[in-house]
């Protein structure tokens, strides 16, 4: 039933939303629709925003196979080649204008990451060599500039100088390294790994997996960190329950991926203890809960949470078939999502975020520069493909 559910979803709610955002006249996607569903066609078109969307469609494609889907994913691996990525420096900016001129020159690492997520998928949708060989390119720039001797740094202007962490920075902090940008350049990695088995990929795919179990991990709390300073020391108290278990179930498939028995071993029981805490402290029975800082949880249900707490129940279940409630606990999230999350209102997609009790928070924006088919458009292939 979840399985028919969530795959009518997909085709007949968030395909067409999302091909309703084409800009044919300017490139790329429009970047923002309010929560009154008034498009501007002349917002900021994020680059995160774009990549995410190339990345949809690809997938959209390969999964699906309708080709006006892989035709969307040339629309934007265009816009990603002709204007994101910086001719004169190399990698990818922050943000572009309406018309397709840099807006934030900022090179931010978590940026390049998703770009190679998305051009690693294109080129298994398209066959593009060129999409490959700028993936390459994008995994060359972050191992040469955007490294340390202890991981990965954050932000830099557009000729590769660092400066101030202020894009990935939250809750009053300002990080100079973080678990989020660790997590998707592995996940970055895990793709481009997958579509082309480069040895040079596998082996920063291990190195970062290290760095996860032996700095970002939290054995006695059951968690990841979050906010680091340079030396990957952790700088809050915080416990992100949506990242948490996304983690879970992105590291799992890296290990799929990477197909190595040392990093099972190494990697599945910090998996099955994050997915089994998020269960007993952030899961209410039906949905789950955005974050916890300094004991005080923001109860907040964010959309992005939602979608990944189904695929990280899934993948627990899958890991762990003893465990039942986590099945239980995925189909009980996608019919909270079903019933709140999903805006039922013509021309809109998901809420940004509802309360424990799903009434939406009026203001939040449908469409912008975060706000993007990943993490739900993710959830639906992932339930698809599993089934």
């Amino acid at each position: 039933m979840m399985v028919e559910e969530i795959k009518a979803h997909l085709i007949n709610d968030i395909i067409p939303f999302w091909k309703g955002l084409r800009d044919d006249e300017f490139g790329g996607y429009y970047g923002y629709l309010d929560y009154d569903l008034k498009l501007d066609k002349k917002a900021v078109k994020g680059c995160i925003l774009n990549s995410r969307i190339t990345w949809f469609f690809s997938n959209a494609y390969t999964l699906l196979k309708d080709v006006s889907l892989l035709e969307e994913a040339k629309h934007g691996f265009a816009f990603l080649k002709e204007h994101c990525m910086d001719k004169d420096n190399g990698g990818i900016y922050w943000s572009m204008k309406y018309n397709g001129e840099p807006e934030d020159t900022t090179k931010h690492t978590y940026n390049q990451a998703f770009s190679i997520y998305a051009l690693s998928s294109y080129y298994e949708a398209s066959g593009d060599e060129e999409a490959l060989e700028m993936a390459k390119e994008l995994f060359h720039i972050i191992e040469t500039r955007c490294t340390d001797e202890i991981g990965y740094k954050e932000a830099f202007d557009k000729e590769f100088h660092e400066i101030e962490n202020d894009k990935l920075s939250e809750n009053g902090v300002i990080a100079e390294k973080t678990m989020n940008t660790l997590l998707h350049v592995f996940e970055a990695y895990t793709e481009l790994y997958r579509v082309a088995k480069l040895p040079e990929v596998k082996e920063r795919l291990e190195w970062i997996m290290d760095t996860f179990a032996d700095k970002v991990y939290n054995p006695a709390l059951h968690r990841q960190e979050v906010f680091f300073d340079r030396n990957m020391n952790s700088i809050l108290d915080l416990h992100s329950y949506g990242h948490d278990i996304e983690t879970a179930w992105l590291i799992d498939r890296g290990v799929e991926v990477l197909g190595e028995k040392k990093y099972e071993d190494k990697m599945s029981p910090i998996t099955r203890d994050l997915t089994a805490q998020i269960y007993k402290v952030a899961f209410d029975g039906r949905s789950l809960a955005n974050e916890c800082e300094k004991g005080v949880v923001n109860k907040h249900r964010i959309w992005w949470v939602q979608a990944e707490t189904v695929v990280g129940f899934l993948n627990g279940w899958q890991k762990n078939p003893g465990k039942p409630e986590y099945l239980d606990a995925a189909k009980a999230e996608w019919n909270f999502i079903k019933e709140y999350v999903i805006d039922k209102r013509k021309g809109s997609e998901w809420y940004w975020e509802v309360d424990p009790d799903g009434k939406p928070y009026e203001g939040r924006p449908i469409v912008e520069p975060w706000k993007c088919p990943y993490h739900n458009g993710r959830m639906c292939f992932e339930v698809i493909k599993r089934s």
